[in-house]
């Protein structure tokens, strides 16, 4: 017989959160890199005038973009894992944001003016920031596609007739002479109602 079950949906193949955590993880890795041939090694929290497209890097903050991508790299084989890294990266990239904000004196007050300014951060990089956390925001939200599961109907099981199993019912004779109207004694026996004599 056939089995009711209730459809199911699953995610269908590539999510678009995947793609864009992939080119996301792509492209902080390749920041991340030509960052370190503009600033090498060396003063590794240090000033630095090294910029890269106009943003001003140092050691410490290539080596934040190449961790970051390698992460993501890692997170982009899953839909789940993906939506982990966007907000990873909402998470890093916010936090820079605001303490960008506070470096910058955007923010009057700087409570962490004593941690100095380890990630070279100035204002162009307080945009950046703002952007690659809306970006995180995005890839952490961004729908999946699905599909949906037909239940699988089970076949019947259906067993052939066998001759050696195979009953046949054939009419027997009235051998006992009577009318065919008139009944039995037995028949007539079993038909009287209960409580009359016999």
């Amino acid at each position: 017989m056939a089995r009711a079950q209730r459809a199911r949906i699953r995610t269908a193949g590539l999510q678009p959160a995947q793609v864009l955590a992939g080119l996301a993880s792509l492209a902080y890795l390749v920041f991340g890199i030509v960052g370190f041939t503009r600033t090498g090694f060396a003063d590794f929290i240090g000033r630095s005038d090294a910029t890269v497209l106009g943003i001003s890097v140092n050691p410490l903050y290539n080596l934040g973009f190449v961790l970051l991508g390698a992460i993501g790299l890692l997170l982009t084989f899953g839909s789940g894992r993906s939506r982990v890294f966007g907000f990873l990266t909402f998470i890093a990239f916010g936090a820079l944001f605001v303490w960008g904000l506070m470096i910058t004196g955007t923010v009057s007050t700087n409570p962490v003016s004593q941690a100095g300014n380890p990630f070279n951060l100035n204002g162009p990089d307080n945009w950046l920031h703002l952007g690659l956390a809306a970006l995180g925001l995005v890839i952490a939200f961004l729908p999946a596609r699905h599909k949906v599961l037909l239940p699988e109907e089970e076949e019947e099981t259906v067993v052939a007739d066998r001759a050696d199993s195979t009953t046949v019912v054939q009419p027997v004779p009235d051998t006992s002479g009577r009318p065919k109207h008139e009944k039995s004694p037995a028949v007539a026996r079993e038909e009287r109602p209960p409580g009359l004599a016999h």
